[in-house]
């Protein structure tokens, strides 16, 4: 149940609360920091080594892998502790930061934001897991609400750093001053968070569900390169039907990405994920934002990127405002995201295709939707996640940390594919510039619109929470396997 115990952000930074913030909150930073460089470079890379057509799938290729990581987040906490975890996850950022800084075209540029991809949503859902070990549960709002507010940390230094290097023609820059950065993030994990002991007995990977959600999310990316429009909508359907595979099999097997009974028909849990990813998906219509910016509103990179991290900066802001909220305004902030999302991604379809030349009164409008988008995620947002692990049960509290994760890097890569093909079929590639630009930004930001419409309806829902049903003894679950 929802806790009424009152909580003040102190607590969260007192005593042997601190160390644990600080390190789960720097990881996130970094995270976010190293995904809002590449969105504000991406521009110049391809000016750089070509590869247009390719352009969504830097964030697909990156979202993929994260989901990779996220889930094999909680088997790495589980055998080798927090330090040691964190310890490898940071070794895969690196490794991806220095091939994308060396990349000599896209498709190398591709792989090294695989690796990266990877490193980043270990340490990104390792925050979250270490939440609920690490703090009182009446602390479990803030702590969610630390971590994804380092966002809005995230937005004043990524985008400088993206568009200072861009706009100097180093681009490659902008990836390798990561890399001694990560390093000295990896020493103070290692030093700061404890050794834990090691447990080689742990839950079986789900590799099938694995399977089905990253060749879900491929399928709909390779169909998004397609001309013909027949292939687009071909490869959509396809992937609906392995997620439909995936929840049938999700809700019998042994070996889970979600907590037990979490998409069975009247689940507290359905309507909270399905909350989440909608919003999630609304959301990934920013990755175009520094492209659109830049070729129809005449704005350098580094301008443009700051533009576009208002929505993250939005995400923040709503987020320090409602995480002390209790009773009612929880459930105001949940159900009145959704609408506010709606209203600034439909002011984004009027605004953002029409040329402006830089006219300060459009970017002036501008930046007030991206604004309000992010107002629109963020509102929410650290309730829904809390309502999540406290509906959890006890024993699957650790899958459940992971899993907000898993389902939010899910629906980033497939709103991102999904953007993708929206934009090839609206004319970004062909014709591409200046006509192209604009018919793409009118149909991405109007059909993105339809994501936070139905997350009105599931946000409605989600405020009938209650536990799920408790699970059953190892024996019989092992018998469902």
């Amino acid at each position: 149940m929802i806790t009424d115990d009152k909580s003040r952000w102190s607590d969260l930074f007192s005593g042997k609360n601190s160390a644990i913030a600080i390190a789960l909150s720097l990881g996130v930073a970094l995270h976010a920091i190293n995904i809002l460089v590449a969105s504000t470079i991406l521009p110049s890379v391809v000016q750089d080594i070509g590869g247009l057509d390719l352009y969504a799938w830097n964030t697909t290729l990156f979202v993929v892998t994260s989901i990779l990581g996220s889930v094999l987040s909680a088997r790495l906490l589980h055998r080798n502790g927090a330090r040691g975890a964190y310890l490898v996850a940071s070794l895969f950022f690196i490794l991806g930061a220095m091939l994308c800084a060396l990349a000599p075209s896209m498709p190398v540029m591709l792989v090294g934001r695989t690796v990266q991809g990877f490193g980043g949503g270990l340490i990104f859902a390792l925050s979250y897991a270490m939440v609920s070990l690490a703090f009182e549960q009446r602390l479990w709002p803030r702590a969610m609400a630390l971590i994804s507010a380092m966002w809005g940390i995230a937005t004043l230094v990524g985008p400088a750093v993206g568009g200072i290097f861009a706009e100097l023609h180093i681009w490659r820059w902008a990836f390798g001053i990561l890399l001694p950065i990560m390093v000295l993030y990896a020493a103070f994990t290692f030093y700061i968070l404890p050794p834990g002991k090691p447990q080689q007995q742990g839950a079986p990977l789900p590799v099938l569900q694995l399977l089905l959600l990253a060749a879900a999310v491929l399928i709909v990316s390779a169909g998004s390169l397609a001309a013909r429009g027949w292939i687009n909508v071909g490869g959509i359907a396809l992937a609906l039907l392995l997620m439909v595979w995936l929840i049938r099999r999700e809700g019998h097997a042994y070996a889970r990405l979600l907590p037990y009974a979490a998409l069975r028909r009247g689940s507290a849990m359905v309507s909270l994920y399905a909350t989440l990813s909608l919003l999630v998906v609304g959301m990934t219509s920013e990755i175009f934002v520094p492209y659109f910016l830049q070729t129809l509103h005449g704005q350098s990179p580094l301008i443009s990127g700051y533009i576009a991290a208002t929505m993250a900066a939005g995400w923040t802001l709503a987020e320090v405002l409602s995480s002390g909220w209790r009773g009612v305004g929880i459930r105001r902030a949940i159900v009145s995201g959704p609408i506010l999302l709606l209203i600034g991604l439909l002011a984004l379809a009027m605004l953002m295709p029409i040329p402006s030349g830089g006219d300060w009164q459009t970017l002036a409008s501008i930046v007030a939707a991206l604004t309000l988008v992010g107002f629109g995620i963020g509102f929410g947002w650290p309730h829904l996640l809390t309502r999540i692990l406290q509906v959890a049960p006890q024993a699957d509290k650790g899958i459940a940390g992971a899993s907000i994760t898993t389902v939010q890097l899910f629906a980033t890569a497939f709103g991102a594919a999904l953007a993708g093909m929206v934009t090839n079929l609206a004319g970004f590639t062909a014709p591409g510039g200046v006509a192209g630009a604009a018919s793409a930004a009118y149909w991405l930001f109007l059909l993105f619109a339809l994501a936070p419409l139905l997350a009105i309806y599931t946000a409605w829902c989600s405020n009938e929470v209650g536990h799920v049903e408790q699970i059953p003894d190892t024996g019989a679950r092992q018998e469902q396997a």
